[in-house]
């Protein structure tokens, strides 16, 4: 059973910081590669940042590059998303994510698993 839970969202001022958490108790994060994306109605999604332990790909989207850092703590099979200088425009619902075989850096590619997201609203 696939359970990925993001969590920590809210309303925030712009220029104010989150840290949205993701518990995946059914990952081993060393055998994969994290990351998070967003989505807001009507548009596509977004991966904004990702990091492997299977083949050392990562990457950061420009759109967050600087202001957003993803961690985790492998032992409690928790990831983060430390999300600093928030800009009315990252509002979204943001969804913590694993793949198999690497960050899904190529064309057409995305993660294998995600889970339910949570609403991260940035006020002007």
């Amino acid at each position: 059973d696939v359970q990925l839970q993001a969590s920590g969202g809210g309303l925030v001022q712009a220029g104010g910081s989150l840290r949205l958490s993701c518990a995946a108790p059914g990952f081993t994060f060393d055998d994969y590669a994290i990351g998070w994306f967003r989505r807001v109605s009507g548009k596509e999604r977004e991966g904004l940042v990702c990091i492997s332990s299977t083949d050392g790909s990562s990457y950061y989207a420009d759109s967050v590059k600087g202001r957003f850092t993803i961690s985790s703590d492998n032992a409690k099979r928790t990831m983060y998303l430390q999300m600093n200088s928030l800009k009315p425009e990252d509002t979204a619902v943001y969804y913590c994510a694993v793949d198999l075989h690497g960050c899904p850096v190529e064309p057409g590619s995305w993660y294998d698993y995600w889970g339910l997201g949570t609403l991260v609203t940035v006020s002007s």
